[in-house]
């Protein structure tokens, strides 16, 4: 689903399918936190190994750490979980040919992808604030849905045993007198590298380092909901749903959903309301919620209301935060940034887990291909990545206005019709 993709920090997970590196530990064995060495004749500018150490073990940072090892080249990933099944890692997404495939394929990854897509699940219903079918259709655009934590194991499963530090939360990264990098961790450990990629997410701790962007909030927060077993349990929320993905937009609002692997229903309630809204709910009483975010959706359709009245479980507020489109820096040596830490972006064009992966790929491999120097490596990257990721950041944020227009959802039904 277009509408899910940079929603929470870009921790997200994965299956491993046949033929992978073994990693039968699930890389737990991250060992005692050294970074490890890039391999494979690799050399930091100044002579002698260089070392690097990825901050983040989302989607674009294990693709970065995939990549590298495909070439011989080894890294460690730092991650803040407790382990790969610490949180849930959200709902579907949808991995686009030219960017997340594209990524995939430099990874060696995408046969073993092309097993955990939901088949279907690239479907799309839209529908107005009444409930009227406005546009529908079965998908086959080249951008199928795979459920976010198949794909984080994939990636997972993919890696090298010891590949990833757990447990891991950076809390600053600064410089050494020797020009080195120092990544701190809550707990008091430290590593240095001659190479930090911050994959860290929105709040990056490693982008102080060469920004001092910080994002903004976008004026919109997202309701979270799940529908478990929703054809049994929940046969009309199903069926207004369809077999992939819902659009249900007006009145400057709306309601996203889509079907999952298990059957169940992820809803994303749209809600134009102040940064603060979220602190004057509590979201500990589920009704209460319920009740608030229900009364944004006063008149509409009682069957599309049902996909928050018959919520299973916990409803999360997720506000959504960006960075500036065409966000940008001068070249910091032995430092670099990918995803969400460099171009976190609106959630409605569905491009931030697709970039962050095609900047893991294409970081992964410029190092491979100027082994004998990281600085001209990262250069080429971020010459690379910083007009694509704006494009695409602009695109998101086109995609937001038109889906949450007052007019909506005209603009969107008349781009399916242009793209049919």
């Amino acid at each position: 689903m277009t509408t899910t993709n940079s929603v929470g920090n870009g921790n997200e997970y994965t299956r491993a399918g046949d033929g992978m590196p073994g990693n039968a530990d699930r890389n737990t064995g991250a060992g005692d936190g050294a970074v490890r060495v890039l391999g494979g004749g690799a050399r930091r500018s100044r002579g002698g190994p260089a070392e690097i150490a990825i901050v983040g073990g989302g989607l674009g940072g294990l693709t970065l750490a995939r990549v590298l090892a495909v070439h011989g080249i080894t890294a460690t990933v730092y991650d803040q979980e407790s382990g790969p099944g610490a949180r849930s890692q959200g709902g579907m997404l949808d991995i686009h040919e030219e960017s997340g495939q594209r990524a995939l394929r430099a990874a060696g990854l995408l046969q073993e992808f092309q097993r955990i897509v939901l088949p279907g699940g690239d479907a799309t219903i839209v529908r107005d604030r009444h409930g009227t079918l406005l546009h529908a259709d079965d998908g086959g655009n080249g951008r199928p849905e795979v459920d976010r934590g198949q794909l984080r194991e994939l990636l997972l499963d993919s890696l090298p045993p010891g590949s990833i530090r757990w447990g891991a939360k950076a809390s600053a990264v600064r410089e050494r007198s020797d020009g080195r990098r120092e990544v701190v961790f809550a707990d008091g450990s430290t590593v240095t590298a001659d190479l930090v990629v911050g994959a860290d997410g929105a709040w990056s701790k490693v982008r102080p380092l060469v920004s001092a962007a910080t994002p903004d909030y976008l004026g919109v927060t997202f309701v979270e909901i799940d529908l478990v077993e929703a054809d049994a349990r929940h046969p009309a929320a199903a069926a207004v749903v369809g077999r992939g993905s819902l659009f249900a937009l007006g009145d400057g609002k709306g309601l996203l959903a889509h079907r999952e692997t298990d059957g169940s229903l992820h809803v994303y309630a749209a809600l134009p309301v102040p940064v603060d809204w979220a602190g004057g709910v509590d979201f500990t009483d589920r009704v209460a919620v319920q009740d608030a975010v229900l009364a944004h959706f006063a008149g509409w359709s009682d069957d599309l209301r049902a996909l928050v009245a018959e919520a299973d479980g916990p409803l999360l507020p997720r506000p959504l935060y960006g960075l500036p489109a065409g966000h940008r820096w001068p070249r910091v040596p032995g430092v670099t940034l990918l995803g969400d830490a460099a171009h976190l972006m609106s959630p409605f064009a569905g491009e931030g887990a697709n970039n962050a992966m095609l900047d893991g790929a294409e970081l992964g491999e410029a190092l491979a291909a100027h082994r004998g120097d990281v600085e001209v490596a990262l250069a080429g990257y971020e010459g690379s990545m910083f007009p694509r990721s704006a494009e695409a950041a602009a695109g998101s944020a086109q995609g937001m206005t038109m889906c949450l227009a007052s007019d909506a959802p005209a603009g969107l039904v008349a781009m399916f019709g242009e793209a049919a």
